[in-house]
């Protein structure tokens, strides 16, 4: 009975302290668990976006830096071009007027034989047969010389008439006129000449004083005439 009993002791006492032993239930409600992972996700979701916004913003950045640049390029590019292009253009203007220099300093050492040719045709007056074939084929000779002349840009100017220009005419002489008024060129006395445009050498002229000096003088005299008049006439009164 007493063995019985101390049995019943020892079985309590070892259930009470697989009592003790046990381990405690730890897990939380189905609620707080959803609750939990709710809270998590949005947490994820707010790190992704904030991440998200940084991201574009970050590239908002780099896409007005690389249009800055790009902005930038694109003025040197045509700057350079423009550069280039005045350039181009200078350099073939230059070629063209070194080209013309070249061509005019050889034309004009050939002007004073066309003066020659021109003059020679003036004086010559052929009366013979003889004579008249050897004009025939001078005449010749200067139109071939006028031709080549033509052929490489060379014009004559046409100044008889025409009103004196500094720029294209060189005056010479100066005399009294009826027929031209004043600063009008009476009388060509060197022919001139342009070479595309431009002048290849100065036509020698004589230039026109106008009658306004003549007529001067007149009034002058007859001024003159009419004080003596007038002084005799008072010492005759």
């Amino acid at each position: 009975m007493i063995e019985n009993q101390s049995e019943n002791i020892e079985n309590k006492e070892n259930d009470v302290s697989d009592q003790d032993n046990a381990p405690e239930d730890t897990s939380l409600p189905e609620d707080q668990v959803i609750e939990n992972d709710k809270l998590s996700s949005q947490k994820t979701e707010e790190i992704n976006t904030e991440d998200l916004k940084n991201t574009i913003s970050n590239n908002d950045a780099r896409l007005e830096q690389l249009e800055k640049e790009h902005e930038t390029l694109k003025n040197q590019y045509v700057r350079i071009s423009a550069d280039f292009d005045n350039f181009r253009k200078r350099q073939s203007r230059d070629q063209d007027d070194l080209k013309i220099q070249l061509v005019a300093k050889s034309l004009t050492a050939i002007l004073p034989i066309v003066d020659n040719f021109e003059r020679a045709r003036q004086q010559l007056k052929p009366e013979s047969e003889e004579a008249q074939a050897l004009h025939r084929s001078y005449q010749g000779l200067y139109k071939q010389l006028v031709e080549v002349l033509k052929q490489q840009g060379v014009a004559p100017m046409r100044v008889v008439g025409q009103q004196f220009d500094p720029n294209l005419h060189e005056a010479v002489l100066r005399e009294p006129s009826e027929e031209f008024k004043e600063d009008f060129i009476v009388e060509e006395l060197q022919r001139g000449y342009h070479l595309e445009g431009k002048v290849l050498r100065h036509a020698l002229v004589k230039v026109s004083m106008g009658p306004g000096k003549q007529n001067s003088q007149e009034e002058v005299e007859k001024d003159t005439v009419d004080i003596d008049s007038e002084e005799n006439t008072s010492q005759d009164v």
